[in-house]
Formats: structure tokens, C-alpha cells, sequence
């Protein structure tokens, strides 16, 4: 009898040693070391491609349905049947966060690179903010984590002077942080370690850990792009020659190209955000004014505030600036996000589209 259960139960060990074998191989990770931050002309090591689950045309189809069934009754005031989008809380809650994003405390220095870092220049900035973004997708982090990560980053260069050896070093901490805050599992301290190809200890990552904490005094919270890009992509799609899908990931690409690049750490996160809008619009309808009424209302911006966000952007998107860094442009050049990097754009936007008169540009 021994022996017959011994016979039935060791088939069934080799199986579960085999299932667990491939599953060890499928969550080997290739490690991404970050180039010398001083040299953008050398590629930072590619990363293992993530794939997303295929969205079936039956849930695509409810998605539409879901949204005509919840249409916006007005800019800022949306309401909606979902409890979760707080319809008759959100003017209440983005006043709230309007006044929370100007708080000095949750803001980096401007110019935080000329008056504090003696070591650090923009473009090892850039450089390192380009490299955790494809950490973020070796990971498949979300992308508030990335905002809130690239935040600390800013946060804490505007109050310590740091050298370029520990730059990446504080990179990984902050994304560390910043999954602690925002992932449901967020990885590993040794993860983050070995995408480093183990250059920092575990004690050095969570030295700087406890560093950045303490600089920042925990005040980990606060609106991001990402937060009014929310809002205002619901109600700035309308009207636009293009899918709700492929119009959100286009603000999503261009606001991600704004972390890349210093001069944009002055902006303050809902004028990004009303900048990503107001540039998307123009790209895919480039004939048609790309400001209105209602999304004055909405976002509180005359054209003319958002001039030098904008073009600032669009100069980003034609790689005018930071044409070296890829991991962004690579990334939304796949299809899961419909190849919205490769949409055409004309070279000048005209200044016209910046004059506002009256209640409607």
C-alpha cells in the first residue's frame, strides 16, 4: 500500500518541481545598470519588454458603453453613478489640491541645480529620470509611482547637496519609496539592488532611504501631473479627431516627457497638466483652436499662462530637447499605448492659439 502511494505522489512531486522550475526562469530579471551619467551619448542597457493582457473587444465595448452611460454634466462639476469618482465632492477635492500643490513644502527649488548642487547637472538629471522610467516598466509600476518618485528626487536635490556617484543611488530610493506609497506589492529593496547590478549594498539604499524620509519630514503626499491629468483628459477628449484611448495615452506620453526635463520642475503640476491637454488637442486636431470656454473652467488657465509650458513640451516632443533620452519615446512607441510617439505634429504651433478673448479663444 506504501508503496502504491509512493508510486501516485512521486509524479505529482516531479510535476510541481517542474512548474516551479519554469516559473523561477520566467521571473528572472535582466539587470539595467545606469550609464556614466557624465557621457548622454551612451545607451542605458535595454530592459526585458513587459506585455499587458490583451483587452477583449467585448470589454472594450463595455468600457464605451460604461462611459456613455456616465456622461459629464458639466466641467467641474462631474457627476457620475461610481461613488469611487466622487462626483459631488470633485470641485470641492481639486480646489483642495490646487492649494496643496503650491505649498512650498511638496515643492521643489526652480533652480534648484544652480544654488544647491555643485555636482549634478541637468542633463545627469534627465539621464537618470529616463533609466527609471524603464525601471518603472521592468517592474510594471504605475505611473503615479514615477511621479511621486521623480517628486523626492527634486525634493530632496532642492535640499542637499549630493554627488553624481550617489545620484543613481538616490534614484532607486525614491522609487522605493514611492512603491512603499503607491504599489499594492511593491518590489524588493534586494530588486532594486540588483537593477542597479548590485552598485549599491542593501544598507546603502536603505541609508538613503531613511535620508530622504527625513529630508522630506515624511511628507510623502500631494497632487501630481498625473492627478489633474485625470480629470481633465475626461472632459478634454470631446471634440477631438481621434479614440478616447489614443488621446489619454498621448497626454500620458507628453506628460511623462515633462519629467525629463528640468526647466519643467518650475510648473507647477496642474499647468503641466493643462499644458499636456492643450498641446495633444492641437496635434491631433491641428487646424482647430485647441482652447475653449469650458476647459478655461476647468483647469483655470487662459492660453496665454500655459505659452511657455507648452512650447517647452512640444520642443520635448520633436526631441528639439533631450532627443538622447529614449526610454520614454521607446515606450510609447508599442502598440499596447497605439504607438502614440510616432503621432505627427506640425513643427510650430501658432500664436494665435495662445490669445484668449472674452469667454471663448
Amino acid at each position: 500500500m506504501a508503496d502504491q502511494d509512493n508510486s501516485t505522489r512521486r509524479p505529482q512531486r516531479e510535476a510541481k518541481k517542474r512548474a516551479a522550475a519554469a516559473l523561477c526562469e520566467q521571473r528572472k530579471k535582466k539587470r539595467v545598470a545606469l550609464s556614466d551619467l557624465t557621457n548622454t551619448n551612451n545607451n542605458i542597457n535595454d530592459v526585458v519588454s513587459q506585455t499587458e493582457k490583451p483587452v477583449s473587444d467585448s470589454q472594450k465595448q463595455k468600457k464605451k458603453n460604461d462611459s456613455k452611460s456616465t456622461p459629464v454634466e458639466s466641467p467641474v462639476t462631474e457627476k457620475s453613478e461610481d461613488p469611487q469618482l466622487c462626483g459631488t465632492y470633485v470641485s470641492d477635492i481639486y480646489d483642495y489640491l490646487r492649494k496643496l500643490e503650491v505649498d512650498p513644502s511638496k515643492r521643489p527649488l526652480h533652480d534648484y541645480i544652480q544654488k544647491i548642487q555643485r555636482d549634478i547637472s541637468a542633463i545627469m538629471r534627465g539621464v537618470l529620470v529616463d533609466w527609471l522610467v524603464e525601471v518603472s516598466e521592468e517592474y510594471k509600476l504605475v505611473s503615479d509611482t514615477l511621479y511621486f518618485c521623480v517628486s523626492y528626487i527634486d525634493r530632496f536635490l532642492s535640499l542637499n547637496d549630493l554627488s553624481r556617484q550617489k545620484l543613481q543611488l538616490l534614484g532607486v530610493s525614491s522609487m522605493l519609496i514611492a512603491s512603499k506609497y503607491e504599489e499594492i506589492k511593491p518590489p524588493e529593496v534586494e530588486d532594486f539592488c540588483y537593477i542597479t547590478d548590485n552598485t549599491y549594498s542593501k544598507e546603502e539604499v536603505l541609508s538613503m532611504e531613511a535620508d530622504i524620509l527625513k529630508s522630506l519630514k515624511f511628507e510623502l503626499g500631494g497632487p501630481t501631473i498625473k492627478t489633474f491629468l485625470r480629470r481633465f483628459t475626461r472632459v478634454a477628449q470631446e471634440g477631438v479627431d481621434a479614440s478616447e484611448l489614443q488621446f489619454e495615452f498621448l497626454c500620458c506620453y507628453l506628460a511623462e516627457l515633462s519629467l525629463l526635463d528640468y526647466n519643467c520642475v518650475k510648473f507647477l503640476p496642474s499647468m503641466v497638466a493643462a499644458s499636456v491637454v492643450f498641446l495633444a488637442r492641437f496635434m491631433l486636431s491641428p487646424k482647430t483652436h485647441p482652447w475653449n470656454s469650458v476647459l478655461y473652467q476647468l483647469t483655470r488657465y487662459k492660453p496665454a499662462e500655459l505659452k511657455e509650458c507648452v512650447l517647452n513640451l512640444h520642443d520635448l516632443y520633436l526631441s528639439r530637447k533631450g532627443g538622447t533620452l529614449q526610454a520614454v519615446r521607446d515606450k510609447y512607441k508599442q502598440h499596447k499605448f497605439k504607438c502614440v510617439a510616432t503621432t505627427p505634429s506640425p513643427p510650430e504651433i501658432s500664436l494665435s492659439y495662445f490669445e484668449f478673448r472674452g469667454a471663448d479663444p
